[in-house]
């Protein structure tokens, strides 16, 4: 016991011989692509820098620690510090030396060498990771499957796993299903089922989706002892090479699909909105389906940007007109997988009637009167012209008192109306402006209405310059 004691006492409170030294080690020398290498850095002196590694062998250091030692060399109690930095190396490389400032002095570590190998599939091992497709060949856009499949053996332990998913780059991801489980033989099997489509034609590559598992292992320390750890290795699948064709005459989709369009009302008052909803479903390439924002003179037209829920693309789209109209069809055109033909498919045309039409719109179909009917007009004019001279005497003087009269009464009636009319329903406003978007001062606050209810992108309205329309217009 009075030894023990003594070799204590030398240990804490005995200087001891300090020397200045770094000793670089590598826990597992040779590995394969997916496994993890803890480099570490035996430290011995006095006063020792910590050293600061984030990269080895051109991967990032994933985690880090560091634990100090006491051991007797020759008769002489040392202390030391061991540094470990974890990493995953992709391939092959050499550690150079690494430098440390001890007492003072710079001191480097050894080189070391890694060796990499490829990753192999171990179809026995006690995990297993696989990729399947239904085809290798298919046309651009055309939906096809890709199965996932992840063995683990019963009784194989695992403390902890993340799954990477295959490089999908270059396909349209459909649809995801919800894992699988089931059993065969002595492994448990998870599924998990995609479908893809091709975005461009060529050969496809799917790269290898990874299976990290972590499970436990022992490692002797400098005692000769087992000290128990987590190690984490990867399970690579195989990958997959996909050959998608061009669509033939120049057909940009590929399926079979059925169109639909809607509207919310046949007949509405003039600027009133009528909205407008288009539907194509089918399995097919529906992202490559560009707007179906339509042309229609004289109707300002607001789309929303089309939506892709699974089967489904839906688009919907808003018309204002102070007239009747009609809305076109809608078409598509796609090659048929069954018949290998391209088909075209359409809607039926939808009328709108538009009620309390703007009075500068019947003006004009006024001035479009066949020439007979204006003749027969001017003629009458003629003889009601004498009648009219006579009465213009009596309307000057009438006009000039009813000018006067109304001096007085506009200002009451204006600050009526503006009290009335509301300009934050931007809606509203919308609507009431339309009929007078000729006007450039009208314009620019129709583009920002426009941008504020059917864009991302919100400004704030001038208050002085819609008071200004609205007084000009006589907008109530």
């Amino acid at each position: 016991m009075r030894n023990l004691g003594k070799i204590l006492f030398f240990i804490l409170f005995i200087p001891s011989v300090m020397l200045a030294e770094i000793v670089a080690t590598l826990d597992y020398p040779k590995i394969t692509v997916g496994e993890m290498v803890t480099l570490s850095l035996k430290v011995s002196g006095k006063d020792i820098q910590r050293p600061i590694i984030r990269n080895i062998c051109n991967t990032n250091v994933i985690s880090s620690a560091s634990q100090t030692n006491i051991e007797m060399i020759n008769g002489n109690y040392t202390r030391s510090k061991v540094f470990s930095f974890t990493f995953m190396p992709q391939k092959s490389c050499h550690i150079d030396p690494i430098s440390l400032t001890i007492d003072g002095k710079q001191e480097s570590s050894n080189a070391l060498d890694l060796e990499v190998g490829e990753a192999s599939q171990d179809m026995n091992a006690d995990f297993v990771l696989e990729l399947d497709v239904d085809k290798k060949e298919v046309f651009v856009g055309e939906p096809f499957h890709l199965q996932l499949t992840f063995k683990q053996k019963s009784g194989a332990e695992v403390v902890d796993s993340k799954f990477i998913a295959p490089d999908l780059k270059g396909f349209w991801i459909k649809s995801e299903s919800k894992p699988k489980q089931s059993r065969d033989g002595s492994y448990i099997v998870t599924e998990i089922d995609y479908v893809l489509a091709p975005q461009r034609a060529g050969t496809l590559e799917i790269k290898p989706a990874q299976m990290a598992i972590a499970s436990r292992s022992h490692k002797k320390d400098m005692w000769g002892s087992f000290i128990p750890q987590i190690r984490w290795r990867s399970y690579f699948s195989n990958g997959v090479k996909v050959e998608a064709k061009p669509l033939p005459n120049n057909a940009k989709l590929v399926g079979e699909f059925t169109i639909s369009s809607s509207v919310d009302k046949r007949e509405v008052n003039a600027n009133e909105a009528v909205n407008l909803t288009i539907q194509v479903e089918g399995l097919g390439n529906l992202e490559d389906i560009e707007s179906f924002k339509p042309y229609i003179d004289g109707v300002s037209v607001f789309d929303e940007k089309a939506v892709v829920k699974g089967n489904t693309l839906t688009q919907k789209i808003a018309l204002v007109a102070d007239h009747d109209f009609v809305i076109p069809p809608f078409s598509i055109a796609f090659y048929n997988l069954q018949t290998k033909r391209v088909e075209k498919i359409s809607t039926e045309e939808i009328a709108i009637k538009v009620h309390n039409a703007n009075p500068t719109q019947a003006l004009k179909i006024q001035r479009e009167t066949p020439s007979q009917e204006i003749q027969e007009k001017k003629a009458l004019n003629t003889q009601e012209s004498f009648l009219s001279l006579q009465g213009s005497i009596f309307t000057f003087i009438a006009g000039v008192f009813v000018g006067v009269l109304l001096m007085l009464i506009k200002p009451r009636v204006a600050k009526k109306k503006e009290k009335k009319f509301h300009y934050k329903d931007e809606k509203q406003l919308l609507i009431r402006l339309l009929p007078y978007k000729d006007d450039p001062e009208v314009q620019e606050v129709i583009d920002t209405i426009e941008s504020n209810l059917y864009s991302q992108t919100k400004k704030a309205l001038e208050k002085k310059k819609i008071k200004e329309l609205v007084e000009r217009y006589n907008i109530s």
